[in-house]
């Protein structure tokens, strides 16, 4: 989580006493407002978030190369995931705004030449808005793409997701089970919240890609691909759908941290039941990939 900062907490109050100041006093205003953007340049190199890691040339989380962050912490409990490790609340390490900057910007040529930029993944991004919002923030000044991948599991809305969805060009939204006791089975929680995140990115006209994990005898239906279709049937502001073919790649963390990886014996899907997926996802109107 990003954690308590005086010059965040400085900040705002001073945001709200310009605004006070302003109704009363537009020359005193201008000034005042000079100060808080000094004030507010150093506010961003100073948010601190909780990281796992980065991996500085990613081709499959976004348009292009992309360096891509994985935030520590999430509330879902994939069968499937393949970052186990993420989960800890309290786990990996701490970074500035200040610091990934330093880092990103080494890595502009390759961005700038394939259409890329950087992705906020996970563990889950959103359960550290702040500090993501305030990345993106320093991501735009320096004219780079911004994605964020996201489970959609947001449990309030305030005006900080408001404001790193503005500095967001691109969603990438797991829809993973739209049968709900089945998402509870496989993801551990309800689909309440992703579903609703769907339809405020839909009402914000906000472009997602929509990923969907194709898990054989737990999400590869002819009942829940029709579910998904129907449910984002009509959402124009999807400009894709990605189907993402399970694989146990990630099965070696969950046994090196001595837990029971309850996929073992589910298979990849096949193509053709890829392609049967695609077929019946293009009948409400999406372009879809796999």
């Amino acid at each position: 989580m990003a954690k308590f900062n005086a010059n965040t907490f400085l900040a705002e109050i001073i945001k709200k006493f310009i605004f006070a100041l302003y109704l009363k006093n537009n020359r005193f205003f201008a000034t005042i407002q000079k100060i808080s953007v000094w004030l507010f340049k150093g506010r961003i190199m100073s948010v601190v978030g909780r990281i796992h890691s980065y991996e500085s040339c990613g081709t499959v989380d976004g348009p292009g190369i992309r360096f891509i962050l994985f935030l520590q912490g999430c509330l879902m409990r994939c069968k499937y995931c393949h970052n186990r490790d993420t989960w800890d609340l309290h786990g990996g390490k701490d970074i500035t705004v200040e610091e990934l900057m330093k880092e990103v910007v080494t890595y502009r040529h390759f961005m700038n030449a394939t259409g890329g930029g950087v992705t906020a993944s996970g563990g889950e991004a959103v359960l550290q808005a702040e500090f993501v919002r305030d990345w993106f923030r320093a991501c735009k000044a320096e004219g780079i793409h911004t994605c964020l991948d996201t489970n959609g599991f947001v449990r309030h809305y305030d005006h900080i997701i408001d404001e790193l969805l503005d500095v967001t060009d691109l969603v990438l939204l797991d829809l993973k089970e739209l049968n709900d006791t089945v998402h509870q089975n496989l993801i551990g929680v309800p689909n309440k919240r992703t579903l609703e995140f769907a339809k405020y990115l839909q009402k914000r006209n906000q472009p997602v890609w929509i990923r969907y994990v194709v898990v054989p005898g737990w999400t590869d239906s002819d009942h829940d691909i029709h579910l998904l279709g129907q449910f984002i049937q009509g959402m124009t502001n999807i400009e894709k759908v990605e189907l993402l073919p399970y694989h146990r790649l990630g099965a070696h963390k969950w046994e090196a941290m001595g837990e029971k990886y309850e996929l073992e014996d589910v298979k990849p899907p096949t193509k053709e039941s890829l392609e049967h997926i695609k077929q019946i996802l293009e009948g409400y109107g999406h372009i879809v990939k796999y």
